[in-house]
C-alpha cells in the first residue's frame, strides 16, 4: 500500500494539464470535473491506454487541493485499511487481485462508501469479465465505467514530442520513426524507453540519435 501524504509534490506531468486525452476525452473530463464524493469510477483497457496515468492525475488534482489520498496496487502487502483523513481511495490493477486482496479491497470500498470517501479503480478488463469474487466485481461496476483506448499514431507522436521537449531533448523525425516502427505503440513502454534514452544520452554526452538508440539497446541486451 502506498499512501500519498499531504503535500507530496507529484511527479512532472502527473496532472491533467500535461495529458493528451485523444479518444479518452470523456473519461478525462469526468475525472477532471469530479465533485467528491460522487459515484465510484472504474477505468479499464489494455496496457498502455493510460489507466494509471489518469488515476495519478486525479490524485494529483486532489492533493493540490490539500487533500490526502490512499493508493493501493494489487501487489501491495496486506493489511489494507481506510484512513479517515483520506478523501479518495484508489485501487490499481484490479485484475491481479488475489483472494485475500479481493477481500481487503471489498471491505475498504464498503467502508469508503459508508464514510463518504470517494473511490476509483482500474483494471485491464471490464467489471463483468474480471476474475474476481462476484460482490467485488459488481461493486466495481456500480458507478461510472470508462473503456480507455490507446492514442492514435499522431497523438502518440505528440505525447512523445511533448515529453522530449519537457526534458530538453531534441527528438528528430528519424528517432521518432524508429521508436514507432520498431516498438509496440504502448505509450507507457515508449515513455520508459524515452526516459532510458535520456539518461543514456547524458551519460554518453551525446545528442539523441538513431545510432545512440541502437547502442543503448545493444548494451541492454548484453548480459
Amino acid at each position: 500500500m502506498k499512501q500519498i501524504p499531504l503535500g507530496l509534490t507529484p511527479p512532472p506531468m502527473a496532472g491533467f494539464d500535461g495529458l493528451l486525452a485523444g479518444a479518452n476525452a470523456e473519461a478525462v473530463q469526468h475525472l477532471r470535473s469530479l465533485v467528491m464524493p460522487a459515484a465510484p469510477v472504474y477505468l479499464w483497457g489494455a496496457s498502455g491506454t493510460g489507466k494509471t496515468r489518469l488515476l495519478q492525475a486525479l490524485a494529483s488534482q486532489r492533493q493540490a487541493e490539500g487533500e490526502r489520498i490512499g493508493w493501493f496496487d494489487a501487489n501491495d502487502p496486506l493489511p489494507w485499511s481506510l484512513d479517515e483523513s483520506w478523501s479518495l481511495v484508489v485501487v490499481d490493477r484490479c485484475e491481479a487481485l488475489d483472494a485475500e486482496h479481493q477481500q481487503a479491497a471489498f471491505a475498504m470500498f464498503v467502508e469508503a462508501g459508508s464514510q463518504g470517501v470517494q473511490w476509483a479503480a482500474a483494471g485491464r478488463l471490464p467489471p463483468v469479465d474480471l476474475p474476481l469474487r462476484e460482490d467485488l466485481r459488481t461493486r466495481l461496476g456500480w458507478g461510472h465505467v470508462f473503456a480507455l483506448h490507446a492514442l492514435a499514431e499522431g497523438e502518440t507522436r505528440a505525447a512523445l514530442r511533448r515529453e522530449a521537449d519537457r526534458r530538453g531533448i531534441f527528438l528528430s523525425d528519424d528517432v521518432m520513426d524508429y521508436l514507432l516502427t520498431r516498438f509496440q505503440r504502448d505509450l507507457k513502454h515508449l515513455m520508459g524507453l524515452l526516459n532510458r534514452l535520456d539518461e543514456f544520452a547524458l551519460a554518453e554526452h551525446r545528442a539523441v540519435t538513431v545510432p545512440l538508440l541502437r547502442k543503448m539497446l545493444a548494451e541492454e541486451r548484453t548480459p
